[in-house]
């Protein structure tokens, strides 16, 4: 694996300018992200063409390199030519860009994606153990009172109630603060003494701090309140550290830290960051309730672009926020289930009819992936964007089973992304007829992709113009099961 990692890494250094150009390397779950001294010697179109690259985008201020399920792998590598071992991340300058619209949009999707996309497992895997419960509770295997239910949702609901921490200790990294301090201060919005004293307010009573009444706000399943937080409280970092002696830097430094981020939060910056996700889960909520299924089926057709861009992570705080709130979710996750499964199904009419092996093989890998675990990359870009027009007849699939699955009803209890294995989550215990839906309407995207996939047909890619290693699109069809981070630019040529 290392040898293998090895070459990549050089020749990924290489165009991008050189060792000596890298400021700053990180890495989530499929993307190296660099930051460059001279964006000019970046030479994407080379980086593309290395085997083992999925794709390259180049989003404000960082270059990020698509490497998918073995990006750990490679970052060692690539680590090893930049000799980083010794320097903190916060100790790397990084260089300024110019704000414009555009820069400051790409900023915070960054933000966004960077932060959440390490808390998708945890997530995930609460949303599934709630799932169990809910499973046991309706083929009467325990009773809702049962120790065994009670231990299982509290398991299952962890990540969610404690979701303002995780966000902290993510968001720190991010925006390279402290991690201790930024936990410290989202720990206050979910201690007792202080959900206690929000219920309080909620109830009409008189809560202030000096003085300053305090908004009632529930601080738990929410993201972008401690987001909004941990981002200024980097901001107020480096401005404490520049007044504080050097002498009192060990204990006077944190305190103020605690002492000013901590009160604007509870009084400023947490109440807006509460209302500017209940206004974007109240938009797309409205525009729900006021196109019915059709809202349904136009996300289904516009998931796998939302996912090219990766636009698709916007939502994740919403459908928390829904799915605490609700229990279930009936716009997002729904509309998945043809967009995901029909990316699958239009891999598997290009493996059948394709004479490339190398595609074939790929293909393959691809569709197995999407359909059985809901992992897209893979499909979308070792197949769809190079072949195009297969690409075309799975949006044509997602707005169909999207509008079908708004018609009947479908709503989600976990946000884990639609496939096979995860077909339960769709289940409502009043209706167990909605798993027999829920599985008709994935056959029908396997089936309605995989013909229009062969209707529009596509552009074969002869053998000898198509010399990558199928290797590295069948590794990140193994992706682990969240669509995490996704590129604008796929890679044209490879397998």
């Amino acid at each position: 694996m290392s040898k293998e990692f090895s070459a990549v890494a050089r020749s990924v250094v290489e165009k991008l300018g050189g060792a000596n150009n890298v400021v700053a390397l990180t890495h989530c779950m499929t993307r190296l992200r660099f930051v460059l001294k001279d964006e000019a010697k970046i030479d994407a179109a080379a980086i593309k063409g290395v085997k083992g690259v999925m794709g390259v985008v180049h989003n404000g201020d960082q270059c990020q390199v698509i490497i998918g399920n073995n990006v750990a792998a490679a970052y060692k590598e690539v680590m090893k030519l930049l000799n980083f071992d010794g320097a903190s991340s916060e100790d790397i300058p990084a260089p300024k860009v110019k704000l414009t619209p555009k820069v400051i949009g790409a900023k915070m999707l960054d933000a966004l994606v960077g932060t959440m996309s390490p808390l998708i497992p945890a997530i995930i895997g609460g949303s599934m153990v709630k799932l169990a419960a809910m499973l046991l509770l309706m083929f009467n295997i325990y009773e809702a009172d049962h120790s065994t239910i009670i231990l299982l949702n509290t398991i299952g609901d962890g990540a969610f109630f404690f979701l303002p921490i995780m966000v902290a200790a993510s968001a720190a990294i991010k925006f390279k603060t402290n991690m201790s301090l930024a936990i410290g201060i989202a720990g206050v919005l979910v201690h007792p003494n202080f959900i206690d004293l929000m219920a309080q307010a909620a109830d009409g009573r008189a809560v202030e701090l000096f003085g300053i009444p305090v908004t009632s706000v529930r601080y738990t399943y929410t993201v972008i309140p401690v987001l909004i937080m941990t981002w200024i409280q980097s901001y107020i970092e480096r401005w404490v550290d520049s007044i504080t002696p050097a002498v009192t830097k060990n204990f006077l430094k944190p305190m103020l830290i605690v002492l000013i981020a901590a009160p604007i939060g509870i009084l400023l910056v947490g109440p807006m960051g509460i209302w500017i996700g209940t206004a974007i889960s109240a938009l797309v909520y409205t525009i729900h309730g006021a196109l019915g299924p059709l809202a349904v089926a136009i996300m289904g057709a516009l998931w796998p672009l939302l996912v090219l861009t990766g636009m698709h992570r916007v939502f994740t705080p919403t459908i928390i926020q829904t799915i605490a709130e609700t229990g279930t979710e009936a716009m997002v996750m729904p509309s998945e289930i043809g967009a995901n499964i029909g990316m699958g199904g239009a891999c598997l009419a290009v493996a059948w009819k394709t004479k490339n092996i190398a595609l074939k093989q790929t293909s393959m890998a691809a569709g197995a992936s999407a359909l059985m675990a809901g992992i897209s990359e893979p499909a979308l870009y070792g197949v769809l964007v190079r072949l195009k027009r297969p690409l075309i007849a799975t949006l044509i699939t997602g707005f169909i089973v999207g509008g079908l699955a708004g018609m009947a009803g479908i709503a989600s209890h976990s946000m884990a992304a639609p496939s096979l294995f995860t077909s339960v989550q769709f289940i409502d215990v009043n209706d167990p007829m909605s798993l027999v839906w829920v599985l008709g309407l994935m056959a029908l995207s396997v089936v309605l992709s995989f013909v229009l996939t062969l209707v529009l047909g596509f552009e074969d890619i002869p053998n000898d113009e198509d010399e990558a290693n199928p290797t590295a699109a069948k590794e990140s069809a193994k992706e682990s099961a969240e669509e995490a981070e996704t590129p604008v630019t796929a890679k044209p040529a490879t397998a």
